[in-house]
């Protein structure tokens, strides 16, 4: 399997190209956007040096399916996929902050509380918690977005006075947000999953609030598994994450975090297999599908041919 960890195309109509941490974006004619899912793999805001086989794919065709499955919910930018790590879809003017959605004390916030922190993002965390309990009712902690480098937390009330989103369309943000996790976490039950936190992104067209990226991917959500959770909660026992938490929590066990003056590990081909068969496996636990294992050959063509059909 040829890994995809650049793409340098020139498309007609292309107006501009984006190189992100995971995806390389391209606008054409500044109406549609290309979307290129990469077999980068992030974390700590760093891309790691090794691509991950699939990865790309896996992204992608959960994404497209729930974009599809929630678009009642909430208009979003998709129109079509081209190819299996493709996606194509209307250009809106992003809002520079994700909507981190946060229903059990895991991850980042967990790290926060376990310092001794019980205010995230302006939002009070209860007393008495232990890692990976629920929160009382779900929790939003946003995040800026940043073009480099580390994303920050912020409050809802910082967004609002520095002026980063009026607060008619952050408050729309937050129902969006509410409801499409809500979405999330029943189709997780159906697939005896547990929907754990997950971050959504957002823009505008024409006035209209669209969702934009990806939605309910393992680069962008962390599920536990329904059967184990209640007796590893009681046991204090590890929660099995099904994300890409296993690669943060390997990274930590081999001193990275990100931080300046780090350099990430390099991940051997065992580990590297592993972690393809995780997202595969995400994939298809998530989606209740059968994942296929497509060519990514032929992908400037198949992309030309949709973007003269629009």
């Amino acid at each position: 399997m040829k890994t995809i960890t650049k793409t340098q195309y020139n498309f007609p109509g292309q107006t501009n190209v984006y190189y992100g941490k995971v995806r390389d974006v391209y606008t054409i004619n500044d109406q549609h956007m290309v979307m290129i899912a990469s077999d980068r793999i992030s974390a700590f805001d760093v891309i790691l040096p090794r691509p991950i086989p699939y990865k790309g794919q896996v992204l992608n065709k959960t994404a497209t399916e729930f974009l599809k499955l929630t678009q009642h919910i909430c208009p979003n930018w998709f129109i079509s996929a081209p190819a299996p790590n493709v996606a194509i879809g209307y250009k809106c003017d992003p809002y520079r902050v994700e909507m981190v959605i946060r229903g059990y004390l895991t991850g980042h916030a967990w790290r926060e509380y376990k310092s001794g922190k019980r205010i995230l993002c302006g939002v009070t965390m209860p007393d008495g918690l232990n890692e990976n309990d629920p929160f009382p009712e779900p929790i939003i902690t946003p995040a800026t977005k940043a073009e480099e480098g580390h994303d920050m937390d912020i409050s809802r009330e910082e967004i609002i006075a520095q002026g980063i989103i009026p607060e008619a369309e952050y408050i729309q943000l937050e129902k969006y947000t509410r409801a499409l996790y809500k979405f999330g976490t029943l189709h997780a039950e159906k697939q005896g999953l547990i929907l754990v936190d997950t971050k959504y992104e957002f823009g505008n067209l024409n006035g209209k609030i669209l969702l934009i990226d990806e939605i309910h991917t393992p680069d962008s959500s962390r599920y536990f598994y329904l059967d184990t959770y209640a007796h590893n909660q009681e046991k204090g026992e590890p929660q099995q994450h099904l994300s890409k938490e296993f690669v943060r929590e390997w990274l930590i066990e081999n001193n990275f975090m990100g931080k300046e003056g780090q350099q990430p590990p390099i991940m051997n081909d065992e580990f590297v297999e592993s972690v393809s068969n995780r997202y595969i496996h995400l994939y298809e636990k998530v989606t209740g599908k059968t994942f296929v294992k497509e060519s990514t050959e032929d992908i400037e063509r198949k992309i030309v041919k949709a973007l003269t059909n629009l």
